[in-house]
């Protein structure tokens, strides 16, 4: 009996075939995929089960924690407030958030906080997991902190601080919290089913990832800036099993939806700022996502890594095309926006892998969608 569930177009079908290929093989336990390409829904399929005992039958509206794919709805707010002119990209921070200038950072600008160039890839003060769902301590440490590097051009990936230093201007600038503006300015205008703070009402869809296999550092010294970063706090992916993780908003890393509701938002990057009607950005706003901000080998991911304004770029690394955006988060999970096809990928699951940057999973996928696109 078919493990996969859903509805394809004829030209992308051969995605059903990819994914019940990868649950049959233990590959994927439980995942989704979606597709859209020129604003139509191609592919829209999801199966196998919503935990690793194999007991409950993962559905259409099955939530998982996505982690850093996350972080490209922190993108899209602040895109949203650059093009009403109230989020300057190329002001410092201090403008919005006056208490950010202590300890060296009065010239650190927005742009190097959506670009992983802040110097404050993790906390120096020691802090546990749990202190990340108290957003005023996060973030005034991080206000009072000095920065780990000087070199603006230098990325160092801000895996978990990203969301509460982009959301603290987003707070400062609004007069909410990130997670609630784009609940109402995105999530709910296009009904996507995504969370950056999981209400309880929700809890009985979600889907508890599955951690990977232990990783190590490699041979990254003690005090390297990977090892620093992902040391403060260090964190596991058994977070997401616990409530007090899925409530707050850590807006890096613990967003909940599936891949319909993350392509039905990043869609907008792929259809110049506008998705069914709704104009988010203008096209000259959109254009600036597609400039190359920084590049290189970055120090946490140890990948040669570009990056537009805040999402990732074509790189030795990741060979995409000039009007393709992306991210993704740890253990697999991948959006992928490309502009000129007019297409957006997304695939979502719970069996994590190794690694920050995920493995083939995701990329398999898009290739064959983008192959159907093209054909």
């Amino acid at each position: 009996m078919s493990q996969v569930h859903g509805t394809t177009t004829e030209k992308f079908a051969g995605l059903v075939d990819h994914l019940e290929k990868s649950l049959a093989s233990g590959a994927d336990v439980g995942a989704s995929i979606a597709v859209f390409h020129r604003e139509e829904l191609v592919a829209d399929i999801w199966g196998g089960y919503r935990d690793e005992e194999k007991t409950t039958p993962w559905d259409r509206d099955t939530l998982v924690n996505v982690w850093s794919t996350t972080k490209t709805m922190t993108f899209l707010v602040a895109l949203m407030l650059h093009d009403r002119g109230e989020l300057d990209f190329d002001a410092t921070v201090a403008t919005y958030w006056p208490e950010f200038a202590a300890n060296g950072k009065k010239a650190i600008e927005v742009r190097h906080l959506m670009n992983h160039c802040a110097g404050l890839s993790g906390w120096q003060e020691a802090i546990v997991p749990e202190d990340l769902a108290n957003w005023e301590l996060a973030t005034s440490l991080l206000a009072a902190q000095k920065p780990w590097w000087e070199d603006r051009s230098m990325s160092g990936y801000h895996a978990v601080t990203q969301g509460f230093l982009i959301g603290e201007v987003v707070r400062r600038i609004t007069g909410t919290t990130i997670g609630e503006f784009f609940k109402s300015e995105v999530a709910d205008v296009l009904d996507a089913d995504f969370f950056i703070g999981l209400p309880e009402s929700e809890e009985h869809r979600v889907s508890l990832v599955i951690p990977p296999p232990p990783g190590n550092f490699g041979d990254a010294a003690p005090d390297s800036i990977m090892v620093r970063t992902l040391t403060s706090p260090l964190l596991d992916a058994t977070a997401p099993r616990h409530r007090w993780w899925r409530a707050a908003e850590i807006p890096a890393a613990n967003g909940h939806g599936n891949a319909l509701a993350v392509a039905t938002i990043q869609q907008v990057m792929a259809n110049n700022g506008q998705v069914n009607g709704h104009r988010f950005f203008s096209e000259k706003t959109g254009d600036k996502v597609f400039q190359r901000q920084v590049g290189g080998v970055d120090q946490v991911l140890a990948v040669d890594m570009s990056f537009g304004l805040g999402y990732g770029l074509a790189s030795s690394y990741v060979p995409v095309g000039p009007r393709t955006c992306f991210w993704g988060g740890y253990g697999g999970s991948l959006i992928m926006m490309d502009q000129e096809m007019g297409l957006t990928i997304s695939y979502m699951m719970n069996k994590m892998q190794v690694g920050l940057t995920g493995d083939t999973r995701g990329s398999e996928i898009s290739l064959l969608a983008a192959v159907a696109a093209m054909s």
